[in-house]
């Protein structure tokens, strides 16, 4: 038989921390461009990233200004997730002053843009996350990313990601039924800007609006006045203004046009949490269910 010292000479080699429990890994340093991108990051990477939308909600991509705290935020961020197609202008020189040296990725890389030729210039529609089939590629795209930043957790990500692409297929799904009860004739909506067309193209709605693509883009009287003689002609009933946008032109166009103003919809921005479109999906719901009330009373 063993004596005592022996026997506690013979446990001595093992390793004394192998009977802790493990230290979770810190939370991944993340940073999404908009908000829509960053609950697409937050569905993906769940509790285990520590997420920073730079244009926060009910901000305006098109005309946000970093400032100086977004240098530091980019600087200590091992993820940076950007839409791409020329939607974040400002998003090249604060990447490069930052000093970034994480994964960047561009969700809308393997997206097929529209795109259309105005003023003799090709321009490229950046909205493509509108089209639920273009936000299963942006997760596609995140969940690579992910594991480029930490691929220890390669599995995680991939399987959230997954999970994720089927919620919003399903979702998909539900506003392909939903535009389904609006006669063809009837689908015809008119918004703040020009935010919509992938949705439009996906779903079969013919789309009219007061600025362009960016919200930079002033409409000129004559675009005005052709706009209002389109509603009355094609027999709209309600126009929609959106959640970053001035809602001062949408509301003349609507006093001119002699239709009502639906409710508030999001386009390139979810609403503060708490919001009717707090969430990407939350935001498909409640668009969709304002625009099929509104088709529905079209002439």
């Amino acid at each position: 038989m063993l004596s005592r010292r022996a026997l506690l000479g013979s446990l001595a080699p093992l390793p004394f921390l192998s009977v802790l429990p493990a230290r979770a890994a810190a939370p991944l340093p993340a940073v999404a461009t908009i908000s829509i991108l960053a609950d697409l990051v937050r569905q993906t990477g769940g509790d285990a990233v520590a997420l920073t939308a730079l244009v926060p909600p009910d901000g305006d991509a098109h005309t946000y200004e970093p400032r100086p705290s977004d240098l530091t935020t980019l600087h200590g961020a091992a993820l940076l997730v950007e839409n791409g197609l020329g939607l974040e202008g400002w998003m090249d020189r604060l990447r490069g002053a930052s000093g970034f040296a994480g994964v960047r990725v561009e969700a809308a890389a393997q997206v097929t843009p529209r795109h259309f030729t105005e003023d003799g210039r090709i321009t490229i529609d950046p909205h493509a996350w509108q089209d639920p089939r273009n936000a299963i590629r942006y997760v596609q795209a995140i969940a690579d990313g992910l594991t480029r930043a930490a691929p220890e957790q390669a599995t995680r990500w991939h399987a959230r990601a997954a999970d994720y692409a089927a919620e919003i297929a399903a979702t998909d799904r539900w506003i392909a039924a939903r535009i389904a009860t609006v006669p063809p004739a009837k689908r015809k909506i008119v918004t703040s800007h020009d935010a919509f067309g992938y949705y439009g193209d996906r779903y079969g709605i013919a789309l009219h609006f007061v600025e362009g693509l960016s919200t930079d883009d002033e409409p000129s009287a004559k675009d005005m006045a052709r706009l209002i003689d389109d509603i009355r002609a094609q027999g709209i009933r309600a126009v929609f203004i959106e959640n970053m946008t001035d809602p001062r032109l949408i509301r003349a166009v609507a006093h001119d046009a002699h239709v009502i103003v639906g409710p508030v919809v999001y386009s390139d921005a979810l609403s503060p949490p708490g919001g009717p479109a707090d969430t990407y999906l939350k935001m498909l719901r409640h668009n969709t269910t304002a625009f099929v009330v509104a088709m529905q009373r079209n002439d």
